[in-house]
């Protein structure tokens, strides 16, 4: 079966075997064996569109497949898994590690190039990562992976940003390792979305036109919606303004300042086309979005 044909048949999952869960917003993580000791040690291969993920294997065997690649390995090894790689593994009852899967929105909003270089470079291409036992750059990544499941694990996790700066962390030291690795960053569908990503983050408050964003990428927009498509679901202007949107909701549920003022902070010259373009978004005006949110009583409209 050629790789298209066999990719049309692939399933896709935010996480493994769940059919019905929608696309994560931030990020999942959990121990290797929760979930393969359901599938009796083998997961069988699939994809995640628009998601990110990182396994790391701390210690006992693994195989693994990455589209047309085979690997057994014993670890400690990270294994990089970029959106739309068909991906499977067979673990045993040894294997111990953890499962990172994140959308990668959530990593760069906020930090811009600094978390945006880290997944450039660690994300250019599926791989595998091997760790010597014992070294300072294993005990690093191992302490940060245990850190992060229990900061997730915490009844206070939702909403806290510690699960998001220790994945950064995380995502800096293995861009750090695997360095050298990385021959062509500027190559290949899931290093050109990572950077559209980044891009978008820089200046979706600069309403750039789609064009513009593809032509700093190189490509048309034609090419560019293809790709997101084929990444997310969804067109280049799609992710462009739902970016806009959420910092939309973001300030006016946390900042007390007037909404026209907000509309000007966010590049719209028009306070009433802010107003429009909000509702249509979301259904709701500011002014709605507002009184819905628990700190209405202290926002004066």
């Amino acid at each position: 079966m050629n790789r298209h044909s066999r990719r049309s048949s692939i399933p896709a999952f935010a996480l493994y075997g769940e059919l019905k869960r929608p696309m994560l917003d931030s990020l999942h993580t959990e121990p290797i064996q929760s979930r393969s000791r359901l599938h009796h040690w083998e997961i069988a291969p699939h994809t995640h569109h628009g998601l990110h993920q990182i396994l790391w294997v701390a210690s006992g065997p693994a195989e693994i497949f990455l589209d047309d690649t085979r690997e057994e390995c014993q670890g400690p090894v990270a294994i990089v898994v970029p959106p739309n790689t068909v991906h499977a593994f067979r673990f045993s009852r040894e294997t111990d590690g953890h499962v990172l899967t994140f959308n990668p929105r959530a990593i760069i909003e906020g930090e811009g190039a600094a978390a945006g270089e880290s997944l450039r470079t660690l994300f250019a291409a599926p791989r595998v990562l091997h760790f010597d036992p014992g070294t300072r750059a294993t005990r690093g990544v191992a302490g940060l992976l245990i850190d992060l499941a229990e900061e997730f694990a915490s009844p206070d996790a939702v909403g806290s940003p510690v699960t998001l700066w220790l994945a950064r962390a995380l995502l800096w030291r293995l861009a750090r390792y695997g360095w050298r690795q990385v021959r062509d960053v500027g190559c290949g569908g899931h290093s050109v979305f990572t950077r559209f990503v980044v891009l978008v983050e820089a200046h979706y408050r600069h309403h750039w036109p789609v064009s513009r964003y593809a032509n700093c990428l190189g490509l048309t927009p034609e090419r560019l919606n293809r790709l997101t498509r084929a990444e997310t679901g969804q067109g280049a202007l799609d992710l462009i303004q739902e970016r806009l949107t959420r910092e939309a909701c973001r300030r006016l549920t946390y900042i007390a300042a007037p909404i026209s003022k907000l509309a000007f902070e966010l590049g719209f010259k028009d306070p009433a086309y802010f107003c429009r373009f909000f509702k249509r978004r979301t259904g709701l005006s500011p002014r709605e979005h507002r009184r819905q949110t628990s700190l209405s009583d202290r926002v004066r409209t």
